[in-house]
């Protein structure tokens, strides 16, 4: 479903993110939440952040929206540093960059009508009255949705429908740069693929760039051109998505692969004993080393030099992989499954 991406100055700029919660020495001690991140996003490209639970996707995310000031590094947004924008000019790129949250119900006002939501956020930038309504209806049938639809109820919709009126919000204000926060995760497979289909259509007409937040690599396989992998705020892996999925070449980006669940129930049960038979740990709440690799706990792979020295990013065939055993994954390791 992806398609060929033209080379453009990137519409995103992320240069060796650090974000910390809290304040103080205390915050200081603690590992951050995102630890040295960077990455690149071309008008008309998604890029897939992918990750367990706690490995900084959402907070990336909250960083590009300015919801969570990163403690080091630089954000561009169109060549403009948005990490030092005041507020009125965050106000000013508030129209450019919008985000799609997970749970289409939560995120819209169930006392509102569709029409109130898009309209207020038209009025903030000073259209109003019959021209806002007249471009709220444009943006619904664009996604999709009938026009009798500005006038009803998020109540009145089913969970699909209401997901395509938190896109047609945030694709009213013509932005360049959407954040899609694990934007089906809520919904059934088939309601899924019809959304994602929707997001690949609307990316290739407008040329938009996506920041995709995941979990299941299945699903960012579907839509992205590149994907990067983090575990515990660190990029363990990025590349084209193909690469990634297909010939994954760090253990964790294995065990994520082997974890993507298939519609196909003996296919899943195969799956299922695969990820066993890697003897890959489970998560921990402990904190890692900060001197040595983050994964090093539940890596088969691990020895002392894993232990001792972080990983840097490298360049391994058309992937960039940290790991000091990248050249073992997919030659002599993992074993083949019985």
């Amino acid at each position: 479903m992806t398609t060929t991406v033209q080379s453009n100055p990137p519409a995103i700029e992320v240069r060796d993110l650090v974000v910390r919660y809290g304040g103080g020495r205390r915050a200081m001690k603690t590992p951050p939440a995102v630890d040295g991140v960077c990455f690149d996003i071309a008008p008309g490209e998604t890029l897939g952040l992918v990750g367990e639970s706690g490995s900084g996707k959402s907070t990336i995310g909250k960083a590009l929206l300015g919801l969570q000031p990163p403690t080091e590094g630089t954000i561009w947004l169109h060549g403009k540093d948005v990490t030092t924008a005041s507020l009125k000019e965050r106000r000013t790129l508030a129209s450019e960059l919008r985000v799609v949250f997970q749970d289409p119900y939560s995120s819209l006002n169930p006392a509102r009508r569709i029409g109130q939501t898009l309209a207020e956020s038209l009025r903030l930038i000073g259209i109003k009255g019959d021209a806002a309504r007249a471009r709220a209806i444009t943006t619904l049938e664009s996604v999709g949705l009938p026009s009798d639809s500005i006038d009803r109820f998020p109540s009145q919709f089913s969970g699909g429908q209401r997901q395509r009126i938190a896109i047609a919000r945030a694709l009213v204000r013509d932005p360049n740069v959407l954040v899609l926060d694990e934007p089906v995760s809520a919904l059934d497979l088939s309601t899924q693929a019809q959304v994602l289909n929707l997001l690949a259509d609307l990316r290739d007409e407008h040329k938009l760039a996506y920041l995709f937040i995941a979990h299941d690599l299945g699903v960012v396989r579907f839509l992205a051109h590149r994907v990067v992998v983090l575990y515990r705020g660190q990029v363990m892996e990025s590349g084209p998505v193909e690469d990634v999925t297909s010939r994954p070449r760090h253990p964790y980006s294995v065990a994520l692969t082997a974890a993507a669940p298939v519609p196909r129930p003996a296919e899943q049960i195969d799956r299922r004993a695969h990820r066993e038979a890697l003897s890959v740990g489970s998560a921990s709440t402990a904190p890692p080393d900060p001197k040595g690799c983050p994964f090093a706990s539940r890596c088969p792979l691990a020895d002392g030099q894993c232990h001792a020295e972080r990983p840097m990013l490298r360049l391994i065939g058309g992937q960039r992989v940290a790991c000091h055993h990248a050249e073992q994954v997919g030659v002599t390791w993992p074993p083949p499954p019985n």
